[in-house]
């Protein structure tokens, strides 16, 4: 997730357990999507410059990102505040927890991110871009944008017929102290052969550091959060798939792997999932938050009911030290090594889990993020950072199951992979 784009952080109220729910359609298209991947080398090994965008080679350059990711969050909480005229509940803190850090901000892409392709204008031209569900809005490298946008997809407006200038501006703020900017415009968007017809949609003239081709792989970015994150204060693209009736169910679905990776829109494929769907009730409709039930290592529960946020765009799972701390001690060989990061056995077999309503193991594959730089051990996949007041739920976990996102039930879906 990014930039305007909203991470999903907030404090959630645990008052709504997962359930299950009626199943949605399953009717729909998809779209391939590939990822862009940094942490680790073809060896094995972390790669811990690409991680931090050229910054030493430190494990405490995670920490560092997770702070660049709560900056991001903070302007979607604004976002929130904005559009809705109350407070998120999370807010202040939030603010707590960045004023207590003095890291380097970082620029927003710095790890991975899952992209595809869309069309927009009239006739439709092709353009790539991030799909991220902890922010709402969409934007594209406009036509005139300066060379920072070199090596990317340009959008021009002045081509496209059903292109209309909204007669408004837009500044997004980064973490790496740069901004994207530029002018709204409505035009008709097509994703997996489903038209948003006037689409409200941002030309950026200028792109920061973490948006130039040279690190960042796709033309532009598409939130799928809900409207109250939106910047521009107007529906975003599934939204308006929805509204406009282009789907027959209020829902788009994720898989996740090394390929053949998926995002399906206006239901699921069946041929990615097995048996039913444990959901998770969304409890704040902003980001894609809810709770789990627990965390089990070896089949005991270390960590009790906590608030939980479903973000595509975080590879890792973070909580807070605490808790995060309990499960590493329950892993023999774990060892802490500074900035919420922790490090376990190459050969780890200790089983993780994670239960929504349901519990689902974190393969050993993922929750092993690859060998520390000169050292025998590696990295383990979940982080930790405090006063953030909800975890993040990051590919770690999402590689293991299948993963919905139901708009008409306000609810996010797990099941087994088939």
């Amino acid at each position: 997730m990014y930039f305007s784009p909203a991470l999903v952080i907030a404090a959630l109220p645990f008052l709504v357990a997962a359930a299950p729910f009626e199943e949605p359609s399953l009717g729909g298209a998809s779209i391939p999507i590939a990822k862009r991947s940094g942490f680790r080398n073809a060896d094995g090994v972390v790669d811990v410059a690409k991680l931090q965008a050229g910054l030493r080679r430190t494990v405490a350059l995670v920490f560092r990102i997770f702070m660049g990711r709560l900056r991001k969050i903070q302007r979607g909480l604004e976002a929130f505040e904005r559009n809705t005229g109350a407070a998120h509940s999370s807010a202040s803190q939030l603010k707590r927890s960045i004023k207590r850090d003095n890291g380097d901000p970082l620029a927003d892409f710095g790890h991975e991110l899952w992209y595809g392709s869309i069309t927009v204008g009239t006739p439709p031209v092709t353009y790539t871009v991030d799909f991220d569900t902890g922010s709402s809005d969409l934007f594209l490298p406009a036509s005139n944008c300066d060379s920072s946008c070199s090596g990317h997809t340009l959008y021009d407006p002045e081509s496209s017929s059903t292109s209309s200038d909204v007669g408004q501006s837009f500044k997004l703020q980064y973490t790496d102290g740069s901004a994207v900017s530029g002018e709204q415009y409505t035009d008709t968007v097509t994703i997996a052969g489903f038209k948003a017809t006037g689409q409200r949609l941002g030309a950026a003239t200028t792109y920061s550091s973490g948006f130039q081709s040279n690190g960042f792989p796709a033309d532009g970015l598409l939130g799928m959060a809900y409207q109250s994150l939106s910047k521009y204060g107007a529906s975003p693209v599934f939204q308006s798939l929805v509204s406009q009736g282009q789907v027959s169910a209020p829902v788009f679905s994720f898989y996740l792997a090394e390929s053949g990776s998926e995002l399906y829109i206006g239901g699921t494929n069946q041929n990615h999932f097995t048996g039913s769907f444990a959901y998770m009730p969304v409890t704040t409709q902003g980001f894609w938050q809810g709770s789990f039930d627990g965390i089990s290592v070896n089949g005991k529960t270390v960590v009790s009911r906590q608030g939980a946020t479903i973000d595509t765009g975080t590879t890792r799972v973070i909580g807070d030290t605490k808790n995060v701390r309990a499960i590493y001690d329950a892993i023999p060989g774990s060892n802490y090594i500074g900035s919420g990061t922790w490090t376990i056995p190459c050969d780890i077999s200790t089983p993780v889990s994670i239960t929504f309503s349901e519990e689902f193991q974190v393969s050993a594959s993922t929750f092993n993020l690859g060998v520390l730089p000169d050292s025998s051990a590696c990295v383990g996949g979940f982080g930790a950072v405090d006063g953030l007041g909800t975890w993040i739920i990051g590919d770690v976990f999402l590689r293991n199951v299948y993963t919905t996102f139901d708009l008409g039930n306000n609810r996010v879906g797990f099941a087994s992979l088939a």
